[in-house]
Parts: C-alpha cells; sequence; structure tokens
C-alpha cells in the first residue's frame, strides 16, 4: 500500500449481473453501496447490463501471440488498480454464475493470464493483495443447495480459485436462498440488512487497516 494510496479513501467495485434494474440483486449492490459511501468510501457500480458489456472472449484476447486489448477492457483494468475491495453480485443459474459474469471475468481478470502462471500462483495482477466479496441469490432454498453441495462447489471452483490464482485476501461469499418475484418484505429486508452489516464490517476493517498504517509510520520533523 502506497502512502498516496493511504491518505485517499478506501475504494470499493461492485460488479452488478442480473438483466433486471429493479432485481432484488440491483437491491443488494445498492444496499452495499449506500452503506460503504455512509462509512466515506469511494465505491463505483459496474452494471453489466446496463453498460451493455460484450462478455464473448475474442480469440485475440488469449494470451500468447499478439494479445490485443480492447478499450472496454483497458477501462476496467484501471478502475480495478485503484480498488480495495472486488464484490461480486448475481444470482445463481443452474447452478452457476451468468454466463455475463464469466465474460467479464474471462477478458478483464483474464488479460493477459497464462495457464501457467495460475498454476503457480503467480499471476497476480490488478487484484493482487485485495478482497473478494461475493453476494449471491438462488430461487431454491439453502438447504437444498447445501444438500445438493452446490454452495461449497460454488465457492471453491470459483471464489477459490480467483482468490489463488490472483493472489488475492481470503474471500468471503454472503448467499440468500429461496429469493423469487414474490420475496417476502420481511425476509426482503431482513436480508439487505444483512448486507448493510457485511458492509460495515468491511469498511471498518479498512479503516483499522489503513489507521495502523499511519500509525506506524515515521513522525515528520518539526
Amino acid at each position: 500500500m502506497t502512502d498516496q494510496h493511504i491518505d485517499t479513501p478506501p475504494r470499493h467495485i461492485v460488479v452488478l449481473c442480473h438483466p433486471e434494474q429493479d432485481s432484488f440483486n440491483a437491491a443488494i449492490a445498492e444496499a452495499y453501496c449506500a452503506t460503504v459511501r455512509s462509512h466515506g468510501h469511494e465505491v463505483l457500480l459496474r452494471d453489466l447490463y446496463a453498460m451493455g458489456f460484450h462478455p464473448v472472449l475474442r480469440s485475440t484476447e488469449r494470451p500468447g501471440g499478439e494479445t490485443r486489448l480492447f478499450q472496454d477492457v483497458e477501462d476496467e483494468l484501471t478502475l480495478l488498480r485503484q480498488t480495495d475491495v472486488f464484490v461480486l453480485v448475481y444470482p445463481l443459474w443452474f447452478g452457476t454464475p451468468p454466463a455475463m459474469l464469466k465474460g467479464y471475468l474471462e477478458r478483464v481478470l483474464g488479460q493477459g493470464v497464462n495457464p501457467e502462471a495460475l498454476y503457480r500462483r503467480a499471476a497476480g495482477g490488478v487484484l493482487a493483495g485485495k478482497r473478494l466479496i461475493s453476494f449471491t441469490t438462488s430461487g431454491l432454498k439453502e438447504i437444498w443447495l447445501d444438500e445438493m453441495g452446490q454452495m461449497r462447489s460454488l465457492v471453491q471452483c470459483f471464489d477459490r480459485y480467483i482468490e489463488r490464482g490472483f493472489d488475492m485476501q481470503p474471500s468471503a461469499h454472503h448467499h440468500f436462498g429461496h429469493v423469487t418475484h414474490d420475496l417476502d418484505e420481511v425476509a426482503a429486508r431482513r436480508h439487505l440488512e444483512d448486507v448493510r452489516t457485511h458492509a460495515r464490517a468491511i469498511a471498518a476493517t479498512l479503516d483499522k487497516e489503513r489507521a495502523a498504517v499511519r500509525a506506524s509510520e515515521p513522525a515528520t520533523p518539526a
């Protein structure tokens, strides 16, 4: 962490992946954003569907040869270089993240990364040393997903892969099951308060870490 970075507010990048603007996933993203802003942090919401992000990996983007960096990917990488927390908000469709989100990760995080680097946990990149937090929803109840081993599998093959492959800090995953079009208002409020609680916790952690770094710096001579 550079001195210049310490003196700026912590930044959170929230990547929302849901085709409906009024979805519960959008409400989750907004609750998180509003909470960290209230702590004086900076947050940028990247709504992939609203942005019209192109998720299909082109052959020229694959590592090896003359790899091309497209402007939309370069824009995302520029934002991610200055972030402290990378937040993913998405629904589970057929047990996995939406194709749009997978395409975003392939094109952005995978830019210029070869399999050997991932194998050696040396890919690094724009998210090295940073935090990954995921908020997911599903129409099925959590107890059923747990019985099927779905959540354990998702966290292992998706979250942990990103975390370890790109040398990030330990990740966190928060899931809300049985989220349907007729979601009970009481349950919705409870879920969103859980999101705010998690957002407050990460904001407090970042503030504490920065305060500790400032306190460890040598005093400036008078």
